[in-house]
């Protein structure tokens, strides 16, 4: 009795389904989306606030990879690292103080580049004087620019071939191209400022090296005895001021 009375109960509510599905189904068709709202102007497309929150947020978790492949952040970080392993205390200054260094340093040399965007994109389109894509068209320019002046003609033409694309003679490249280009850029650039940074520290060690080697001290470290003196020298010649400056002076802005 009580799976008679389960199988009635069940196509009861089947047979209300069916009735009110088809009702619901032609309200759904009857009415759009808010968050696929799109108005067109003009010729130009603007999306609803919806798509805008889902195109920050999408922004905000790639972030950190546009600030490290389309700014100043590598060659900074890189120079930085080779100079703390060249002073002999791969731990000393720690990774947070590198990286917040390196992103004051990379705020101040990228400051001219964002306060023209700022200007000129972000701000009309707050005031809703541009739309949306004129807006990231303008900000993507200045950036570009910025990108071009540290590449060197070598690579750009290397991944052009790579990708087989035709350089136009305005200078406009495409992302495709200028990003990997600017980024094997930035890397040679780094190593070639680290290889001289790194010269006269491994002097100082091959001078004590070699003074322990004359003396028979062949069973002391002689990266224990160089430590000071590299410590020494470097804060006697004012290594901070003279990287800090010798990095920021090395952008073309």
């Amino acid at each position: 009795m009580k799976a008679k009375s389960g199988m009635k109960l069940g196509k009861f509510f089947l047979a209300i389904l069916l009735f009110v599905l088809p009702f619901c189904f032609a309200k759904a068709a009857s009415q759009t989306i808010p968050f696929l709202v799109a108005e067109q102007t003009n010729g130009a497309v603007s999306y609803s606030v919806s798509i805008k929150i889902l195109a920050l947020m999408t922004l905000l978790t790639v972030l950190p990879a546009l600030l490290i492949t389309m700014s100043a952040f590598t060659r900074i970080i890189i120079v930085l690292a080779i100079l703390r392993q060249a002073i002999g205390i791969p731990n000393v200054p720690s990774n947070q103080i590198i990286i917040g260094l390196t992103l004051i340093m990379t705020l101040f040399v990228m400051m001219p580049v964002l306060e023209k965007i700022n200007e000129t994109s972000i701000q009309p389109y707050l005031d809703g004087k541009v739309q949306e894509q004129q807006a990231f068209n303008d900000s993507s320019g200045f950036l570009k620019t910025f990108m071009l002046k540290q590449t060197r003609k070598t690579d750009l033409k290397v991944f052009a071939e790579l990708s087989k694309t035709k350089l136009t003679m305005n200078g406009d490249y495409p992302l495709l191209i200028l990003l990997p280009a600017f980024i094997t850029s930035e890397l040679k650039t780094a190593f070639e400022i680290g290889f001289l940074i790194f010269l006269p520290f491994l002097i100082i060690d091959m001078v004590v090296a070699s003074i322990l080697m004359s003396m028979g001290m062949m069973m002391l470290s002689p990266m224990v005895i160089s430590l000071p003196f590299k410590i020494l020298f470097f804060v006697l010649v004012d290594g901070w001021s003279l990287v800090v400056t010798s990095l920021i002076t090395s952008f073309r802005v």
